[in-house]
């Protein structure tokens, strides 16, 4: 996949999304939520296929902070203490052309532990 540049990234807090435009015109709005239980580190992504740890309770996760990381991808804090991952550019593009299936899955997958989210 070629590198695409984000052109744009705003986020908004109180609603608790993060929009990101890219320099192909493709634009994302992905929730502070989505963004957490997808996130690249390996606390969450684990090591290797098949070790994803579910994110239970991200409801209401806001991100505090976002901090450049090089000229490639950014850190993002969130307020649950979560800030170990590192959003390349081609993983944002990621997350944001495949939002509908990730998400579907995310909400299976808690569904099948057991979970109920609250929102």
């Amino acid at each position: 996949m070629a590198e695409r540049t984000p052109s744009k990234i705003h986020l908004h807090k109180k609603s608790r999304f993060l929009e990101i435009s890219f320099d192909d015109g493709s634009e994302f709005e992905l929730s502070c939520e989505y963004l957490r239980v997808y996130s690249p580190s390996a606390e969450v992504a684990g090591h290797g296929p098949g070790q994803e740890v579910l994110q239970i309770g991200k409801e209401d996760v806001n991100i505090d902070s976002i901090e450049p990381v090089g000229n490639y991808a950014i850190g993002i804090f969130f307020d649950d203490g979560h800030s170990t991952g590192i959003y390349s550019w081609d993983h944002l593009y990621h997350l944001g052309k495949n939002q509908e299936e990730m998400w579907a899955n995310y909400l299976k997958r808690l569904s099948e532990s057991g979970y109920q989210r609250k929102i």
